[in-house]
């Protein structure tokens, strides 16, 4: 039987992009319950105590949750942010003769000149079925994998200009970080930060890595000792694109089956390279991700070697 480690993170397959949704109780976001979540992995999610969760929709706190039900995520002013861009995005579909003033209206009186800023938006004149970002979910779990925009040369230049770095002996210094084992932080080298940025189109920030094959190896033997890897497969891989990775060696995939949290060890049977990823979600019912067994981070598939862009081979132990 599958072991897994409880540790939920976003699902990129589900929410996907939040759309709020308002009530009697307030505003809200709604959730479909995927395998094995309770109350508590998804008040760890979405930033809200899970009694909470339980009294918005009117369900015994003591009972599970059961496969498929919707459960609404209440956004309070602890995990609801409409004072900056801070967070995950959450949407909003504009109705029929509703314009900007209305939209501030019924979402707790944002400021306009807010909703004008994250929208782009040069005038208070919106159409019927745009979509409008209304505020920002706050959550540490969440926004370690949220979809993330390609980065323009220009933004790179000013991240470079912000951080700058040394270079001694051809080799980029760095300070003595340690992770959440006390490992001390290896050295990467630049021909390595130069392979990154070919291989995956992304200049990342300077890599620190715990090991070379990433920062869950250590949770990926916890994992182990309490339940055997028992499952050994062949998989067609894709990418998907996000900046976590690049600094810290956290990895993450998508695989439809497996709890998120779970911690696996994909590796590319070319090269015999490895990494550990954690699961982040699912991949069904997203059409791009058809002809697709799982999706692995960009900063993965470097860590792999792996310099398709498309469709690859990976093998996965969990």
């Amino acid at each position: 039987m599958l072991g897994f480690i409880s540790l939920p993170l976003f699902m990129l397959a589900q929410p996907g992009e939040l759309w709020v949704k308002n009530g009697d109780k307030g505003l809200y976001i709604e959730h479909k319950v995927m395998p094995k979540e309770g109350l508590f992995p998804l008040g760890r999610l979405y930033n809200v105590h899970p009694r909470h969760i339980a009294n918005f929709n009117g369900i015994d706190f003591n009972k599970g949750l059961v496969l498929g039900q919707l459960i609404k995520i209440p956004l309070t002013d602890t995990n609801f942010n409409q004072k900056t861009n801070a967070g995950v995005p959450v949407h909003y579909k504009v109705g029929e003769k509703e314009g900007l003033m209305r939209v501030s209206t019924i979402h707790n009186k944002v400021l306009m000149e807010n909703l004008r800023d994250w929208n782009n938006l040069s005038n208070d004149n919106v159409n019927f079925g745009t979509t409008l970002v209304v505020g920002y979910l706050v959550s540490k779990e969440m926004k370690a994998a949220a979809p993330v925009a390609e980065v323009k040369k220009e933004e790179i230049v000013k991240e470079e200009k912000r951080q700058p770095v040394k270079e001694v002996n051809d080799v980029v210094a760095q300070p003595e970080i340690k992770n959440e084992e006390s490992k001390p932080v290896e050295i990467v080298k630049k021909e390595e930060v130069k392979q990154q940025q070919k291989t995956t189109g992304i200049t990342p920030a300077v890599k620190m890595e715990t090991s070379e094959e990433g920062y869950f190896k250590w949770h990926f033997e916890q994992q182990a000792k309490q339940h055997s890897a028992v499952n050994d497969k062949t998989v067609t891989s894709g990418i998907f694109k996000t900046t976590s990775g690049w600094t810290d060696s956290k990895y993450y995939l998508l695989i439809d089956g497996v709890v998120a949290g779970t911690i696996i060890k994909i590796s590319n049977p070319t090269n015999n390279k490895s990494v550990y990823a954690k699961v982040l979600g699912q991949m069904e019912g997203i059409n791009m991700n058809k002809g697709l067994d799982i999706r692995i981070s960009n900063a993965a598939a470097s860590g792999l070697g792996i310099t398709e862009t498309d469709k690859f081979i990976v093998k996965v132990n969990y």
